[in-house]
């Protein structure tokens, strides 16, 4: 008998023109793929104004940020909530030479390792989270998101 696969529950919040985000079946596929427990998410595809207020309140830098993680429990689920900076994702993707669909997938997924306690504070951390990034985004079929185009 195999175990049960953990289950996800997601809501998508779309704070900017849904034009300039993925499709929540796209949001969706990507959340899945990274998920290790029961989890109960929320995206929130933010504009550059609450993206930078997000990150003055929460972590006191004063500029709009790619992706930031807010986990506000553990049991039985684990249940937090994922703010996706569009602007900042679709800049970010022109600078490093990535399709935007490529930068969106890599940033729900590297949310989605935070949500479930994976961090990349220390060298050790930081680069067990990366590997299990490359893995799950090169199986979606994108590039590696650590290669940046010169």
């Amino acid at each position: 008998m195999s175990p049960t696969p953990p289950r996800l529950s997601l809501a998508v919040q779309y704070a900017v023109d849904e034009a300039r985000a993925p499709t929540r079946t796209r949001l969706r596929r990507w959340a899945k793929v990274a998920l290790e427990r029961d989890c109960a998410v929320t995206l929130r595809i933010v504009g550059a104004a609450e993206g930078r207020r997000l990150n003055r309140e929460f972590r006191g830098k004063d500029y709009a940020t790619n992706v930031l993680t807010f986990v506000y429990g553990h049991d039985p689920a684990t249940v937090g909530d994922i703010a996706l900076c569009a602007p900042v994702i679709a800049r970010e993707a022109r600078e490093q030479g990535k399709t935007p669909e490529a930068h969106w997938a890599h940033l729900v997924v590297h949310g989605m390792l935070h949500l479930q306690g994976y961090d990349h504070e220390k060298t050790r951390e930081a680069r067990r989270m990366e590997a299990l990034e490359i893995r799950i985004v090169t199986e979606l079929g994108y590039p590696d998101p650590y290669r940046i185009a010169a």
